[in-house]
């Protein structure tokens, strides 16, 4: 490959990226916007965009395989099985919030059904079920709470947290594992 078709090549990922991220902001505001809009907020010609994309639909689809990667890239960064339990729960939810406040359009639509997106997303639930089990071995979580249940409970806490549109990735975190692992209550529970 020559320095030049590199080159060409770096650009056209940049232009890709620049109409995804103004997709998001301008999509985030408005879901009805139009490729007209999406192009004016990427400083780029409406031609550009179709160019990339032959449809919203298959920009918006882009949108949730880009999202989709980030977020494979968050968990990957926690390192969920290697950095001690609670450090990666931690990190990995502080990481995983961070990409759900960024591209929170483009995430809610990541279930969509492009195969990579779903393999992704169930590679991703093995890897929290199999931290969730780390942190039980390590005394983090009870030995007697279904893992399965603790992973439902922490994606809701995720959920949750993320509807503070302009909250800090790192607070919500901080609040999403202190629920997860002390809860709400004050006293003794009911079992």
């Amino acid at each position: 490959m020559t320095e030049t078709t590199r080159a060409l090549r770096s650009d056209a990922e940049r232009t890709v990226r620049t109409i995804l991220e103004a997709a998001e902001r301008v999509l985030s505001r408005n879901p009805a916007a139009s490729m007209e809009q999406i192009a004016e907020a990427a400083g780029v010609a409406r031609t550009t965009v179709h160019r990339r994309f032959a449809s919203r639909e298959a920009l918006v689809d882009a949108m949730a395989a880009w999202a989709t990667r980030r977020f494979a890239e968050a968990i990957d960064a926690a390192r969920p099985d290697t950095a001690p339990p609670l450090v990666a729960l931690y990190q990995a939810t502080a990481n995983v919030l961070r990409v759900k406040l960024d591209w929170g359009f483009a995430m809610s639509r990541a279930l969509s059904g492009d195969p990579e997106v779903a393999r992704v997303h169930a590679d991703v639930d093995v890897r929290c079920e199999r931290l969730l089990r780390r942190a039980q071995e390590a005394g983090v979580l009870r030995a007697d709470v279904d893992p399965l249940w603790a992973r439902r409970v922490y994606y809701a806490l995720c959920h949750e947290a993320t509807q503070e549109r302009d909250g800090d990735p790192e607070a919500l975190a901080t609040r999403v594992v202190d629920t997860l692992l002390r809860g709400v209550g004050a006293g003794p529970g009911l079992a």
